[in-house]
């Protein structure tokens, strides 16, 4: 351990009761629940299945379905082995139980850094193989898995130049963590150079493009996409997905053009935020009804606000085009292999780094089309609502992602 992983674990003993009080305060604000809170203290878990058991860390809900992807195909070539996700938000693990988890996978809230919640956590669970997905790196959670023995990997990392800047700041701490991982991988090129720019050992780094493309198809409620379906009987419907301030307003332009030949459209609106329903509804004339106030079916409004966690499984089943957010703000882009699985065709932005190569590759197959305003997003979406239904049309999964999966078996205990 380096002095200054050393001087952290020190510092992370001392702040124990700030973590405590923390969520006690994140509690009282609805931020967290009873069973969150005790799971990050290190209590309440569920038992431990016998055999070997492989533990992934994810940031959030879009890398936590991305592992249960890789997970899903890992208990393909070793049925015997189970598979925990962390994540550290409440809004993931409501939103996991909404989607659905493969077999053998299960849910739990990360351990607060500190050494006794993280303790607890690792002798309860006793992984055989760490897994962290992205960047969501706690010192002394990573200190005390390696202290075990324990295999770490890191997946699906990626750093672009904004998030890097923001990074070297706190390059003492990567310098001491980074060296430690049994192989590193990154989405581009470009993640790979700022990972060894940050400490990592060259030779462990490998560019594997992103594991999102084995994210499982989005569950939802058999009955709840029934009656839908039947409620909107022959009404054309499009999907803004995952949007953020700006893109809302577009998206209304573009559909009251569409209304203009289609005066029984409708268009369903997710933000990325859910707390900015209220504000999203308010930008239409009338109010469009929230799916979070009760109005769970639409009726004849022509915009409906679906400001719900763990929910796009429905939206992408009950729209055949999608114009996927963050594409237009300076976001990057969100995942397009999820309405892909569904059959969604996607629209997108011109702001689409995150995931610049799948992009890039769905665009040339004709999976994806760019627009570059109200208009021709208005075009794009008549011209989906003419067309062939599409089926599951995701492009073949890139081959690198195949290393990263055998990398993992090779490291599971026979």
């Amino acid at each position: 351990m380096t002095l200054a992983l050393r001087a952290y674990v020190a510092l992370s003993h001392l702040l124990a009761p700030v973590w405590h009080l923390g969520l006690k305060h994140r509690l009282r604000r609805g931020k967290e629940t009873p069973r969150s809170v005790h799971q990050k203290l290190g209590h309440e878990y569920a038992d431990r299945p016998a055999g070997p058991m492989v533990w992934g860390h994810a940031v959030g809900v879009g890398e936590a379905m991305a592992l249960a992807g890789l997970f899903a195909r890992m208990a393909q070539a070793r049925p015997d082995v189970h598979f925990l996700i962390t994540t550290t938000a409440r809004t993931s693990g409501d939103a996991l139980r909404r989607t659905g988890l493969p077999p053998q996978v299960q849910h739990q809230f990360a351990p607060a850094d500190t050494p006794g919640a993280v303790r607890r956590f690792l002798n309860h669970w006793q992984p055989d193989l760490a897994i962290w997905c992205e960047m969501d790196l706690w010192p002394t959670l990573i200190d005390a898995t390696a202290a075990r023995g324990i295999p770490r990997v890191l997946v699906n990392a990626r750093l672009n130049d904004t998030s890097m800047a923001r990074r070297r700041k706190g390059r003492w701490i990567y310098r001491a963590l980074l060296p430690g991982f049994d192989r590193l991988f990154a989405q581009n090129d470009s993640s790979a150079a700022h990972l060894v720019a940050l400490g990592a050992d060259p030779s462990q780094v490998t560019v594997s493009g992103t594991i999102k493309s084995l994210t499982p198809p989005l569950a939802c409620d058999a009955d709840d996409l029934s009656a839908w379906l039947a409620a909107l009987r022959t009404r054309p419907v499009w999907l803004l997905a995952s949007s953020h301030p700006g893109e809302e307003t577009m998206a209304l332009q573009a559909h009251q053009q569409l209304l203009e030949r289609h005066p029984d459209a409708l268009l369903v609106i997710a933000p990325r935020a859910p707390a900015r329903g209220g504000e999203v509804a308010a930008l239409c004339q009338p109010p469009a009804p929230l799916r979070s106030t009760g109005t769970h079916l639409p009726d004849d409004g022509a915009v409906y606000v679906a400001d719900t966690i763990g929910e796009m499984g429905l939206w992408y089943r009950l729209a055949p085009v999608a114009l996927v957010g963050g594409s237009f703000a300076a976001v990057g882009g969100h995942n397009p292999h999820e309405p892909l699985a569904l059959g969604c065709r996607v629209l997108h932005g011109p702001n689409t780094w995150n995931f610049a190569e799948s992009y890039e590759q769905m665009d040339a197959a004709g999976l994806s089309l760019p627009v570059a305003d109200a208009a021709a997003v208005e075009e794009a979406v008549e011209a989906a609502w003419a067309g062939a239904a599409l089926p599951d049309a995701r492009p073949p999964e890139d081959g690198r992602a195949a290393g990263v999966l055998q990398h993992l078996l090779d490291l599971l205990p026979r």
